[in-house]
């Protein structure tokens, strides 16, 4: 099998891995023994990608032996799963707090854009996205995997929020999962894909992001917000 295709699959694993069920042997763990080899992990995935990582330097950098890594962690695809979704699980965790803050719609909605425009602009997810872009157009399923448990798959209690809104008279959204991809775009968007295609050489700065944030959350309002809101 071409080497690029290997790497595919490898991929692949990983990906599945972090839609599905907690690793093997979960039951009598130790949580911080555990968050000490994914702590490793991720600094030698993002320092040398998922293709240049091996057990063995997650093990150097981890501080643990061969032996325990893979009583915690079947390979590096599991490993890379578990990273994944332990990631994924902090950050939607810190989004929907966002959400659940005091304030005003708009206020409400700024702070929420704010954090996800961060996320979507970090250089950490900027990498696994271009890993799994690179990937995808021999594997489109893979592509259809990383949509479903990355960070479009936290729209969830985005869509919750617009459905209060509307039934408190704020907002006037007939599709409210529609909206939510509408408020993702206008957000990041084009700070997502100026990233990603390294017109940026960096995270944009948090001026940046509010300059883009400020800008959506207005037009957004604009469209969907009733007089109620405009009275608040």
């Amino acid at each position: 099998m071409p080497t690029s295709l290997k790497s595919a699959e490898s991929l692949k694993k990983a990906m599945h891995a972090a839609g599905s069920a907690p690793s093997r042997r979960v039951a009598g763990q130790d949580p911080a023994k555990r968050q000490q080899i994914l702590d490793g992990a991720r600094s030698v995935f993002l320092r040398v990608g998922f293709d240049g990582a091996s057990m063995n330097a997650i093990t150097r950098e981890a501080g643990v032996s061969k032996g325990t890594i893979y009583v915690y962690f079947e390979n590096k695809e599991d490993l890379f799963g578990a990273l994944i979704e332990r990631e994924r699980r902090t950050k939607l965790a810190m989004l929907t707090e966002t959400l659940n803050e005091r304030g005003t719609v708009r206020e409400t909605l700024i702070r929420y854009g704010m954090a996800l425009a961060t996320l979507l602009t970090s250089k950490q997810l900027t990498r696994v996205q271009r890993m799994v872009i690179g990937i995808t157009e021999r594997m489109p399923e893979l592509g259809k995997l990383f949509f479903d448990t990355g960070p479009d798959s936290g729209k969830g209690h985005l869509v919750a929020y617009f459905d209060r809104q509307t039934e408190a008279g704020t907002l006037d959204i007939p599709d409210c999962e529609l909206a939510a991809q509408q408020f993702f775009a206008l957000c990041s968007g084009g700070l997502t894909r100026k990233c990603i295609f390294g017109a940026l050489d960096a995270p944009p700065d948090e001026e940046l992001i509010a300059r883009a944030v400020d800008s959506g959350v207005d037009m957004f309002l604009a469209y969907y917000g009733t007089d109620a809101l405009k009275r608040a």
